[in-house]
């Protein structure tokens, strides 16, 4: 099995920062690449952030010099720093992790932590 797990949402005034946390943890061979999306109410899921196992990162262009995404490859952690948050970025974020099970690849998905951005 495997778990992936999220922390670090919760409410934050407009200009604000939060730092979510994410790790995976179980029979895990091997991780590939690391990331954050998002999903607000009655819109499409959509990436925000990700790592490849060297350090390449990509973003999406509405959180380019906002958001700062790193990951422990010892820990199998990935985090993901936001500041000078504006309200459209209140969503659910979900971490997504591609990793190996023994000979077998996969996406594994967090169960999401709330982000909300609100004076």
């Amino acid at each position: 099995q495997v778990q992936v797990v999220e922390s670090g949402g919760g409410l934050v005034q407009p200009g604000g920062s939060l730092r979510l946390s994410c790790e995976a943890s179980g029979s895990i061979s091997s991780i590939n690449a690391m990331g954050w999306y998002r999903q607000a109410p009655g819109k499409q899921r959509e990436l925000v952030a990700a790592i490849t196992r060297d350090g390449i990162t990509n973003y999406a262009n509405s959180v380019k010099g906002r958001f700062t995404i790193t990951r422990d490859n010892a820990k199998n952690t990935v985090h993901l720093q936001m500041n000078s948050l504006k309200p459209e970025d209140t969503a659910v974020y979900y971490c997504k992790v591609d990793l190996w099970r023994y000979y077998a690849r996969g996406d594994y998905w967090g169960q999401g932590t709330q982000v909300t951005v609100s004076s």
